[in-house]
């Protein structure tokens, strides 16, 4: 009798030591998984979310560079790259032109300053204009190569191509097609 009791008295401690597990995990444990605590038991918050965002740079040769956003995020892998929502950029090249730039979304390295515009990507330079869905910006590499459905427009031509890439500095531009059998689709207005 005395081992009967003493089964039901473990077994109803183990019951309510259960039950304060489970209340402390469903009430407590929520409440807290969007925060992180580091060894020091300072708070990190997931939130990395940036509104209206605007980066200025100017290289060497004097040419600046203006992208804004709607929106921006810092990758927490590599705090230099920031994602980009809703995206226009200005560069103005000395002695040139300025060149336009819209996007739905970028990624911009804040140390290089290259960026990459998708979805939506419309590029206008004097009475030029570039639309694709992908665009590879590069100051570094002087080179703009935008590709997926590329369709270039000016006051006497129409072209369409399924990359343009261009020497900022020269510009200097090669448009081709992937497949060697495909042609550049050029029409005259």
């Amino acid at each position: 009798m005395l081992k009967n009791k003493y089964v039901k008295v473990t077994l109803l401690i183990s019951i309510f030591l259960m039950l304060i597990l489970l209340a402390y995990l469903k009430f407590f444990h929520k409440k807290t998984e969007d925060l992180k605590v580091n060894d020091s038991d300072e708070i990190l918050y997931n939130s990395n979310i940036l509104k209206d965002v605007k980066y200025t740079t100017k290289d060497n040769d004097g040419n600046k560079y203006i992208i804004e956003a709607l929106e921006g995020e810092i990758d927490f892998s590599d705090p230099n790259i920031i994602y980009l929502t809703k995206v226009n950029a200005l560069i103005k090249i000395k002695n040139s032109e300025q060149i336009l730039f819209f996007s739905d979304y970028g990624k911009y390295n804040s140390e290089n300053f290259d960026t990459i515009f998708t979805k939506n990507v419309i590029i206008e330079y004097l009475d030029n204009k570039i639309y694709g869905e992908y665009l590879d910006f590069s100051l570094k590499r002087n080179s703009m190569i935008i590709s997926k459905n590329v369709i270039y427009t000016n006051p006497s031509n129409t072209i369409k191509a399924d990359v343009m890439e261009m020497n900022i500095k020269t510009k200097d531009t090669k448009i081709f097609m992937y497949e060697k059998d495909k042609k550049v689709n050029i029409k005259n207005q």
